[in-house]
């Protein structure tokens, strides 16, 4: 059986990036294992710019942004398998994988990261009404038609959810000479970046409804509309709400979920909430080894903060092959207090974390003019005064090693008045 030091799986941004940082920590044995034909995953299909400004302190697209890290991992020889996929994955961290050229291969890593990304709510999740026909694309689908493949999927288009890739897609029709005739939300507030509604929606004054959702798609080889409705405060359509819309085309951004479907095979333990595994401050998740980074772990808002979060999980493999896991105490767990989701990580060891931690979270609603707190075993450490916070943007928190004057069991994040 072949063996490696450590193997990635995923060569998109959070595996190129942990390759990176796995190698300039002192791996030389990294393989990368990739099911598409090139490097890069999501961001060759996004060939709108915004992305690097945090990374690369310029704006770049998402091709872009993936061939800089491309070069990198080029630059450092480090290995990697196109065309392969990850068939499973176990506890012992044994690696199966398949691919054209070599079958049916099982290698030995002492380390594996986690680099799968995430898939999108298909329509079989939803539950929308009606008959299924041509013209139903999740926006992603809708995204690699348009910007690789070359296909104009519609001429007049309506957006269900407003999810970051549904609300880029809008403009993207836009751009191409399609209608769209509007976008429908279930929640009261979006879930996509506020800059992704100014710049797709408003700038192309195309209208957003919140509190709408589709409750009939009409047509039988084609979609020829949907009808959609108001909802009340249970998500249920309120009855004399109905609107229809002529449409030959809808595309469905109503979510994305991390890609853990290996990870529930090695026996990892998953967050019933992130959807992602349960890692600690080092991004290790519950099978000690294993490292999860970017989409896999909790879907992000940029991808430069997927690159940073990689960059941490590639460092941390690349330590623990060399030294082994090391602890110093029992586990500090995070909480997501009143008005927060979750946490990533979930827990830290206080011992042997790094002089800073920073933790990211998202909140359960928008809320004003309010504070983020944090407690250490009930007492109040700081409070902070935020103007704004709302779902679709992800939060941060920096917790200093310095903090803790005494053992902690527990640290929770809440949102207060």
């Amino acid at each position: 059986m072949q063996s490696h030091d450590i193997v990635i799986i995923g060569g998109g941004p959070a595996g190129l990036a942990a390759a990176e940082a796995a190698y300039d920590a002192g791996a030389r044995d990294i393989l990368i294992l990739e099911r598409d034909v090139r490097l890069g995953g999501i961001l060759n299909q996004c060939i709108h710019n915004g992305f690097g400004l945090h990374t690369f302190g310029e704006e770049l697209t998402g091709p872009e942004y993936a061939e800089r890290y491309i070069n990198m991992v080029e630059e450092r020889g480090i290995r990697y398998k196109l065309r392969t996929i990850v068939a499973d994955i176990d506890e012992n961290k044994r690696v199966t994988y398949v691919n054209g050229e070599e079958g049916a291969v099982t290698v030995q890593a002492k380390a594996i990261i986690l680099a799968m990304g995430c898939r999108e709510r298909p329509r079989g999740a939803l539950g929308l009404p009606g008959y299924r026909p041509a013209g139903i694309f999740t926006a992603g689908t809708a995204q690699r038609l348009m910007n690789i493949e070359g296909y104009l999927v519609g001429r007049r288009v309506f957006v269900l959810g407003s999810g970051d890739i549904g609300l880029i897609m809008a403009r993207r029709m836009t751009l191409e000479g399609a209608t769209v005739c509007g976008v429908a939300e279930l929640m009261p507030y979006s879930g996509g970046l506020n800059r992704n509604i100014v710049q797709c929606l408003n700038d192309y004054n195309i209208p957003l409804k919140l509190s709408h959702t589709v409750t009939m798609i009409h047509g039988k080889e084609r979609v020829t509309g949907v009808t959609i409705s108001e909802v009340d405060g249970n998500r249920r359509p309120i009855p004399g709400t109905e609107e229809y819309y002529d449409c030959d085309t809808l595309l469905l951004s109503c979510g994305l979920l991390p890609e853990n479907e290996l990870s529930k095979s090695a026996g990892i333990e998953l967050d019933r909430v992130t959807g992602g595994p349960v890692v600690n401050d080092r991004l290790q998740c519950s099978v000690p080894g294993v490292f999860a980074c970017g989409n896999v772990l909790h879907v992000h808002d940029l991808v430069d903060f997927v690159s940073e979060e990689a960059e941490r999980a590639g460092k941390n493999a690349a330590h623990y092959v060399a030294e082994g896991e090391g602890s110093d105490g029992e586990a500090t767990v995070l909480k997501a207090g009143p008005g927060v989701r979750y946490t990533v990580p979930q827990t830290l060891d206080a011992g042997l974390m790094d002089e800073s931690v920073k933790v990211r979270f998202r909140v359960s609603d928008v809320y004003r003019d309010r504070s983020v707190s944090l407690y250490y075993d009930g007492r109040l450490i700081s409070k902070r005064k935020k103007r704004i916070m709302a779902p679709g943007e992800m939060e941060e928190l920096i917790l200093k090693k310095s903090s803790f004057d005494r053992p902690v069991s527990e640290i929770r994040i809440a949102v207060e008045d």
